[in-house]
């Protein structure tokens, strides 16, 4: 029966679409120069996960800059740390996040093998109950020279599970990524066109993470499990450009 009840929930909101009137309650327009405004963005540093590649680096203007309008996350090939490459991932983890409403960024994407650009949302709970146990949301990720975009949630349900969806796109040119997500579902756009969903009512497969707050991230990973390394083709470096990000909805205090 609840299965039911999701499906006819999620017609619904595939069907509807009302404008938003009123402005952003979060955004970053990245108009100014320098690193990512401090008091909106902070920093994962070092190695992360997925067998990556890449060493993120802390407050480093060659890999993270604000320059012309746009933020760039730039992929470097150069000795760090001991890693081959270096890039960066910024986070808005104890600064900002969110509990339903809108999220949406315009971005321009790297393509080229190993390269794993990505958009996406965690749980506020991660320091808590670790992940998976506190939700994730990607709303945009791209691997390679693929010609898919990716959509993806990502909880526990007695073990790790996700539901995904795709979208041909080519990332090489400016488009907007953007995630709904109120009560009963979750669903992702690109270009103002839904493409997915997941149905969250009443926490329905123990998805109950997705109705806690979520903080943003935002990252160049190279490499790792997924896109594998990158080879001869690979240019670098390589950067990920956006324009902007921008939140409506409802703030968690």
């Amino acid at each position: 029966m609840k299965k039911t009840i999701c499906f006819a929930i999620l017609i619904l909101a595939f069907a509807s679409c009302k404008e938003r009137k009123s402005g952003p309650i979060w955004s970053d327009e990245f108009n100014y120069s320098g690193l990512p405004e401090s008091s909106k963005w902070g920093y994962d540093t070092g190695y992360i996960a997925n067998n990556e590649l890449q060493y993120y680096t802390d407050k480093n203007l060659e890999n993270a800059i604000v320059k012309d309008g746009c933020l760039m996350l730039i992929g470097k090939k150069e000795t760090h740390n001991g890693f081959n490459y270096t890039s960066a991932r910024i986070i808005t983890q104890g600064k900002f996040s969110v509990r339903y409403g809108m999220v949406e960024a315009r971005m321009k994407l790297p393509a080229g093998q190993g390269m794993w650009p990505a958009f996406w949302m965690l749980g506020t709970s991660i320091s808590e109950v670790n992940w998976p146990k506190c939700g994730e949301i990607d709303i945009m990720e791209h691997i390679n020279n693929g010609p898919d975009l990716y959509g993806t949630a990502h909880w526990d349900n007695n073990g790790h599970v996700q539901s995904g969806g795709t979208t041909p796109c080519d990332v090489t040119k400016f488009h907007n990524y953007g995630f709904e997500w109120n009560q009963d579902s979750l669903r992702w756009l690109l270009d103002g066109k839904r493409y997915y969903g997941v149905c969250i009512r009443d926490g329905v497969n123990n998805t109950s993470a997705f109705h806690q707050p979520f903080f943003i991230l935002l990252n160049l990973a190279i490499g790792g499990d997924w896109p594998k390394s990158p080879d001869s083709t690979t240019v670098f470096p390589d950067t990920v450009f956006v324009d902007y990000v921008r939140v409506y909805g409802q703030v968690s205090k």
